[in-house]
């Protein structure tokens, strides 16, 4: 029987983000609908990132077709990796031998598994992405990276207001800057059994902008 896994972090209170939910109509005030309001920043929670995210010229969630996050994903199996661990491109090449062009990649580290998102140590203690694994990545021809940690490691710093240079955020300087679509921010991926499966990461209609939310989900055929 063919399975739908949700990937997607819940929208809900959060220390790092800034997230405003109310009712403007309230059907116990008496009012005739319940509606609420959202605020949020869009690289908050799952969400995808475009180019513009970085690059001045770079294109908008307008120009990020869903051919780009949607389709077939290989799962990298990187589970059990210790805290602070470096993901190198060594690595990448013993679990990944079946990346392809054109692929999605998902790096299973079960990170959520380890660690609460609502805690600071998921994000200061997480593994963190190369330089080099990012270009092993690049060479491969892949077409969006999904991940479930924190995968640069100056993202620690900016829980405490601290902003490296573009160039130490390596998947973004690597991969996105390339037109290597970022899926972030994804969890549950530990209920991923096979090593690839059909992807669906569809953010929200934004236009113009430099990332979206996303509710992400895997297909995994009978």
């Amino acid at each position: 029987m063919s399975r739908i896994i949700d990937l997607t972090l819940p929208i809900e209170e959060h220390f790092r983000w800034g997230v405003e939910r109310r009712l403007t109509a309230d059907l116990t005030k008496g009012d005739r609908f319940q509606v609420t309001w959202l605020g949020l920043p869009v690289h908050a929670f799952t969400h995808i990132d475009a180019p513009r995210h970085m690059v001045p010229e770079g294109s908008t969630t307008s120009e990020v077709g869903l051919e780009r996050v949607v389709g077939e994903a290989a799962v990298v199996d990187l589970s059990g990796l210790a805290p602070d661990t470096a993901v190198g491109p060594d690595m990448l090449e013993e679990k990944g031998a079946h990346v392809g062009a054109g692929d999605i990649v998902l790096l299973k580290t079960c990170w959520d598994r380890v660690c609460s998102h609502h805690t600071p140590e998921f994000w200061t203690t997480a593994p963190y992405m190369t330089r080099e694994a990012c270009t092993w990545l690049l060479e491969k021809g892949i077409k969006a990276l999904g991940v479930d940690f924190p995968q640069d490691y100056p993202i620690r710093g900016l829980l405490n207001g601290e902003t490296a240079p573009i160039s130490e955020f390596v998947t973004h300087d690597v991969l996105l800057r390339c037109g290597v679509i970022l899926i972030e921010y994804l969890c549950n991926l530990a209920a991923l059994e096979t090593e690839r499966t059909m992807l669906f990461a569809l953010p929200l209609k934004l236009p113009e902008a430099d990332g979206a939310p996303a509710r992400v989900i895997a297909w995994e055929p009978d």
